[in-house]
C-alpha cells in the first residue's frame, strides 16, 4: 500500500465516519427530551443536617479500580452502560495504532511514508491516552454523583417543567 491509496483510503474511511457521526448526531437530537425544573424551597422548614452524610462510593476506589482495567470503575458504579464505549474505543484506536506502526514498518524504504505513518501512530497513542484519561475521571465523577437523588419530593414545593421535543 503506497501513500496515494492510503490517503485515498484515509478520504473514503472520513467520510463513512462522518455520515456515521451525523446519523448519531440525529438520532441523539432527535430522541433527547430537554428539561428544566424549578424548585422553591421554604429554608425555615427544611431542616439539613449534613454531618452525618456518609458516601456509598468511593470515588478514588472507583479510580483506582479503572486505572487497573478500564471500565471496571464504571462496574463499581453501576455504570454498566459505559463499560463497551470505553472498550469500543480503546478496541479502534489500538487497532488503527497497530496498523500504523505496521505501515511504518512495512515503508522502510521511503522516508516521507515512513514518518508519516510514524506521526499518525504516535496521534492514535495520544487519542489512547486520553481515552483512558478521561475513564478515570468518568469514574471518579460518577462515583461522586452515586449518591445524588434527582427524585421529585413533593414535600419540598412547587416544580415545574419545560420539555422540547423536536419531530420530524
Amino acid at each position: 500500500m503506497n501513500l496515494k491509496d492510503y490517503l485515498s483510503y484515509l478520504k473514503s474511511s472520513s467520510k463513512t465516519r462522518i455520515k456515521i457521526l451525523a446519523i448519531l448526531s440525529i438520532l441523539i437530537f432527535t430522541c433527547a427530551n430537554l428539561t428544566a425544573q424549578v424548585k422553591t424551597i421554604d429554608t425555615n422548614s427544611v431542616n439539613i443536617d449534613t454531618s452525618k452524610f456518609i458516601m456509598k462510593k468511593s470515588a478514588w476506589g472507583a479510580v483506582l479500580r479503572s486505572a487497573i482495567l478500564p471500565g471496571l470503575g464504571q462496574y463499581y458504579n453501576h455504570s454498566y452502560w459505559k463499560i463497551p464505549v470505553i472498550w469500543g474505543f480503546l478496541g479502534y484506536l489500538g487497532y488503527e495504532w497497530k496498523v500504523n506502526n505496521d505501515n511504518m514498518n512495512i515503508s522502510n524504504n521511503n522516508n516521507g511514508n515512513r514518518n508519516f505513518y510514524r506521526d499518525q501512530r504516535d496521534l492514535f497513542a495520544v487519542y489512547i491516552g486520553l481515552t483512558y484519561f478521561l475513564n478515570l475521571i468518568d469514574a471518579y465523577v460518577d462515583a461522586h454523583l452515586f449518591d445524588l437523588d434527582i427524585s421529585n419530593d413533593k414535600f419540598m414545593g412547587t416544580t415545574t417543567h419545560l420539555s422540547i421535543k423536536i419531530h420530524y
